[in-house]
């Protein structure tokens, strides 16, 4: 799969990737739709104006999506992606997740992992401090997003809420997911790296990667408790893959 230039190709190689999950029932699609809904609003916000530097926000959203696309074409060929994204690509073969599962666990790799990088790499060294402004605009463009999924879930997942009312009582990865939080922490990580030379760079990376793979695996295979408040959540949940993608599909006109 090529690499994108720029944020249409990134929108087009995620619409190959949709048709080709929905012609196959897959998994894949899921986060796949919801990462293209946030690439659009992003494409929106910077033909807007609504980012100081639209042309660097553009290189960014390209090399991110990049990591992504990356990361799923290795694993379709069988070789290697890197490890957090190797646990979510295979749990889309399991049935026995929800559909809030696989994309977390989507969510989890390309923000925990790809997101502190491309940082890096669009804004190195010093660069990286004027990329902070637009870098947490974001958050306000995923907060009205993550509203709107939430609705679109609920839709096939009629027990969802009951997550949400555990939210106090478990020390889970799924049910006290921050969004924010792992955006903080891929800052954290874009200026570790911005930092570093190449040379030190690879062995960073590979500490982000097996730290996200670790949170990949306790969102897959949570604890006892969580486990069993999931499995009555799956009961009410629909298996219908290809209208869950294309409701997931159909937030942003």
């Amino acid at each position: 799969m090529p690499g994108a230039n720029n944020i249409d190709e990134v929108v087009a190689a995620l619409d190959r990737i949709i048709a080709a999950a929905l012609a196959e029932r897959s998994r894949i699609g899921f986060f796949a739709a919801l990462y293209r809904q946030v690439t659009l609003r992003v494409r929106q916000g910077i033909a807007d104006g609504f980012f100081d530097d639209g042309p660097r926000m553009e290189r960014l959203d390209t090399v991110f999506a990049n990591r992504y696309l990356d990361a799923l074409a290795a694993w379709q060929i069988g070789t290697r992606p890197s490890k957090c994204w190797r646990v979510a690509f295979d749990a889309t073969h399991r049935t026995d997740l929800l559909i809030l599962q696989h994309l977390l666990l989507g969510i989890n790799a390309h923000i925990n992992l790809d997101l502190g990088v491309a940082a890096a790499q669009v804004a190195p060294g010093a660069a990286l401090h004027a990329l902070h402004a637009d870098f947490d605009r974001i958050n306000q463009i995923l907060s009205t997003l993550t509203d709107e999924v939430k609705v679109v879930l609920e839709q096939f997942s009629p027990l969802l809420h009951l997550i949400d009312g555990v939210g106090d009582e478990f020390d889970d990865a799924i049910v006290n997911f921050s969004l924010t939080g792992a955006r903080d922490d891929a800052w954290l990580h874009a200026q570790i790296l911005a930092a570093e030379s190449p040379t030190f760079q690879a062995a960073t990376i590979a500490v982000i990667d097996a730290k996200t793979r670790f949170l990949a695996r306790l969102v897959a295979d949570p604890g006892r408790l969580v486990t069993a408040l999931l499995e009555t959540v799956s009961l009410q949940e629909s298996d219908d893959i290809p209208a869950i993608i294309l409701a997931l599909n159909s937030i942003v006109a």
